[in-house]
């Protein structure tokens, strides 16, 4: 049983709990893998469009962060394997700088996710899944919760499509992040083409998906972030999901069942 997805105390929006707390957690639970997976810093010359400039660790933090879950990684080798790894985000007209960053840290790293959290809308970039605040602007900038759901899918095939180098991951996080608002923002997403197109075209790729539980614990969301329609696509395509509490605190590490 692995959790793919657990973030660290590097994380800028996370919580103080340490290494040792969630790697413990993970042994307590009876997981027999995990990786850490803090978000990987922005490329160069992008500004991060969240309030608090906390959307990843900085730059100058990630020799530090290797060498932190290396040696967490050696201290519990004979209780629990531990990878060393990273969310990535992928942000449209940055892939060079998202690759060349990659090619400088990627041979460090054992297990990635790939992810959108950011969509670009004419220059500017907007921060999907800060506040349900913002997804409102967005619904208000693109015209219905329809276009917000078109955009944020068309980014994810852009993002498969793109790329990135040899160390591009090969399994995307929380494909379904869009639905974080769902419960305030309703809509039925069951006959959405580019959901359709996205997911034939992952299966094409052979990548994974990230069956990330987080949904559950968010007050307008809770489900996971593959769970409906695009559960029932998953399965269609014979898409290999591997578990992601994306944990940000020890607490939510646990023994998640996978419903496909």
């Amino acid at each position: 049983m692995k959790d793919g997805h657990i973030h660290t105390p590097y994380c800028p929006h996370g919580t103080d709990d340490t290494f040792d707390d969630y790697v413990k957690k993970s042994i307590e639970v009876g997981l027999d893998e995990i990786s850490f997976t803090e978000h990987f810093p922005l490329p160069d010359g992008f500004k991060d469009p969240a309030p608090d400039d906390d959307s990843s660790i900085k730059l100058n933090q990630m020799e530090d962060y290797l060498k932190d879950v290396n040696e967490i990684k050696n201290k519990y080798k004979d209780k629990i394997k531990i990878n060393v790894g990273a969310e990535v985000d992928y942000i449209e007209g940055f892939e060079e700088g998202i690759k060349d960053l990659l090619n400088k840290y990627g041979e460090y790293l054992e297990d990635s996710v790939l992810s959108v959290h950011m969509v670009k809308i004419d220059d500017q970039y907007y921060c999907m899944d800060f506040s349900s605040g913002e997804f409102e602007r967005l619904i208000d900038l693109l015209g219905s919760v329809e276009d917000v759901y078109n955009l944020y899918y068309e980014t994810l095939i852009k993002a498969v499509k793109s790329d990135l180098g040899p160390y591009k991951p090969k399994r995307i996080g929380h494909l379904n992040l869009v639905r974080k608002y769902n419960k305030k923002y309703p809509y039925d997403y069951s006959k959405n083409q580019k959901l359709k197109e996205l997911v034939e075209l992952i299966s094409e790729k052979g990548y994974e998906l990230d069956y990330n539980v987080a949904g559950l614990f968010k007050e307008d969301c809770g489900e996971t972030y593959i769970s409906g329609y695009l559960a029932e696509l998953v399965k269609k395509y014979n898409i290999k999901v591997v578990l992601g509490s994306d944990s940000h605190s020890a607490k939510y590490i646990d023994k998640y069942e996978i419903n496909i």
